[in-house]
């Protein structure tokens, strides 16, 4: 059964026989990236993303194919949430993807910040609509005017839904797979509380779910932190966020945020109750997305020349078994502990196949799962099975091994939870690295030319970040708060902000970004 299984590992494969011919030479076998990740980030990126068989170009810029081998890190990390949010007795749901004109613009805030990317279907057949219908760029104002239906009093708190879906949101500065498309993937919560103390609680419970997600699953390093006034969710009180670095660009990067709400929506969509004291009162909300960006921002932070670089917790497939027989070899003893080493795998738990395609030599099959980012490599030629034993090949540092086959699951699975820990300390390290602490102006702008993540002393003013956007515009995009970080460093009494020179009130990160 393993071996039927593992013979369809792969039907995406690319290239013809006679390059398998030249297996001895892996850069040889027509399957390498042109672009290099540290001579040009953009074009690197932009051919990983396909050649590593994620994503495929579609024909409505800023729309993307999602293939199957990017849907299923997506369904990973969506099955480690939702049953997280399940234990919070968090309940799933699902709105509609139309909304009205008058729904959407209820609230001036959030819809002036969100006007530019809504997407309008203004025809039915060649009829023009008597009136536009707006396509979800979120979904608040969709699902508010039934949270005022549902909720009467007291007993009907908490209310919270979840729901997993699309949203669009057309933009037209540069698209980029994953990062930023006009339809994306995402999950989003949104909650009603009676108290404050509750939705501040919960804000901050689903921040950590998604620190869990990118550092535990994608071994992506990220800052738990606090957006300015200029940068929180549009009519929202205030927004957290995960933010990650991309040290090649030397930009910041949102990894998901959760927002509460306060009581503004509540307000506007008259969401009240009749609290314990017989009391009318206005709910408190929240809501909290994470998308597929999360994807983008894996590939970007552990990819390399060789293409993707999978963390083992969430690739679909985390050992690809490799049959090298030689001439005069016993092919079918090889071929046959093949199959039985992915059904060893498999049989514990382990996410593992077999590439028996004939028509393709061992050096092409490396290069290729190379690309594909498969986290360890198995092969088994004629001395392993004389010696009862598998090669080892880890993805993230190409380190061989040699594993009895006795102790193969125990052994596999060690080397897995090392590659998972190493992808993180190694883009910790790189990270931190980034990190450049700057007290003046002068040192922030040394530090941009150097693509840092810069912390510096802030005053907390609007009007100071307004400044800084403006006085770092250029081809590169301009300089904006990325968060101040929950984890503060001392701020010295007497400190002044870097930019205006006024009294700081906190640490603050600041970085060009996605």
């Amino acid at each position: 059964m393993a071996g039927k299984e593992a013979k369809g590992a792969d039907g995406g494969a690319k290239g013809g026989s006679n390059k398998g011919k030249k297996k001895e030479v892996k850069k040889e076998t027509g399957l390498g990236l042109t672009n290099k990740k540290d001579e040009n980030f953009g074009e690197w990126y932009s051919e990983v993303v396909v050649s590593g068989e994620m994503i495929e170009y579609y024909d409505i810029s800023g729309c993307y194919v999602l293939r199957p081998w990017a849907m299923s890190i997506w369904e990973i990390m969506q099955e480690f949430f939702d049953a997280e949010i399940k234990k919070m007795k968090i309940k799933n749901c699902y709105f509609p993807l139309f909304v009205s004109p008058g729904v959407l613009e209820k609230e001036k805030d959030h819809v002036e910040g969100f006007a530019p990317e809504v997407a309008w279907v203004t025809k039915s057949g060649k009829s023009d609509l008597e009136v536009p219908i707006a396509i979800r760029p979120t979904s608040e104002t969709v699902m508010y005017p039934y949270y005022s239906k549902w909720i009467r009093g007291h007993r009907d708190l908490p209310l919270r839904l979840n729901q997993w879906c699309n949203v669009v949101r057309w933009e037209f500065s540069n698209p980029t797979p994953f990062i930023r498309s006009r339809e994306f993937l995402w999950q989003e919560g949104h909650t009603a509380f009676a108290t404050k103390e509750e939705a501040d609680a919960e804000v901050l419970d689903i921040l950590e779910l998604y620190r869990r997600i990118y550092e535990e699953f994608l071994a992506v390093p990220v800052i738990k932190g606090k957006k300015s006034e200029l940068e929180k969710f549009a009519g929202g009180l205030y927004t957290t966020t995960v933010e990650a670095f991309i040290p090649n660009t030397g930009r910041g990067i949102q990894g998901a945020t959760s927002h509460c709400l306060g009581q503004n929506f509540a307000k506007m969509f008259e969401i009240n109750f009749e609290n314990e004291k017989g009391e009318k009162a206005m709910v408190w909300q929240n809501s909290w997305a994470y998308t597929t960006r999360t994807i983008g921002v894996m590939i970007m932070v552990h990819g390399d020349d060789k293409g993707l670089v999978l963390p083992p917790k969430v690739a679909a497939t985390q050992v690809i078994v490799i049959p090298v027989p030689y001439k005069d070899a016993d092919t079918q003893g090889i071929l046959d502990a093949c199959a039985a080493t992915v059904k060893t795998l498999s049989e514990s738990g382990i996410r593992a196949e077999a590439d028996f395609r004939d028509n393709y030599s061992p050096g092409w099959k490396y290069s290729h799962w190379e690309m594909k980012g498969i986290p360890l490599r198995i092969e088994i030629g004629p001395k392993d099975l004389a010696n009862k034993q598998v090669r080892v090949v880890r993805r993230d540092n190409s380190a061989k091994s040699d594993i009895p086959m006795d102790s193969l699951v125990e052994k596999v699975r060690e080397v897995l939870d090392e590659i998972q820990q190493n992808l993180f300390s190694v883009a910790k390290q790189k990270k931190e690295a980034c990190i450049k602490v700057v007290k003046t102006w002068e040192e922030f702008l040394e530090a941009l030319s150097q693509k840092k993540l810069i912390l510096a002393p802030w005053c907390d003013e609007e009007e100071v970040e307004k400044s800084v956007k403006e006085r770092t515009k250029g081809e590169m995009g301009a300089v904006k708060t990325l968060c101040s970080p929950f984890d503060q460093p001392e701020l010295p009494e007497g400190t002044l902000c870097f930019a205006s020179g006024k009294p700081a009130k906190k640490w603050s990160y600041w970085g060009r970004s996605y």
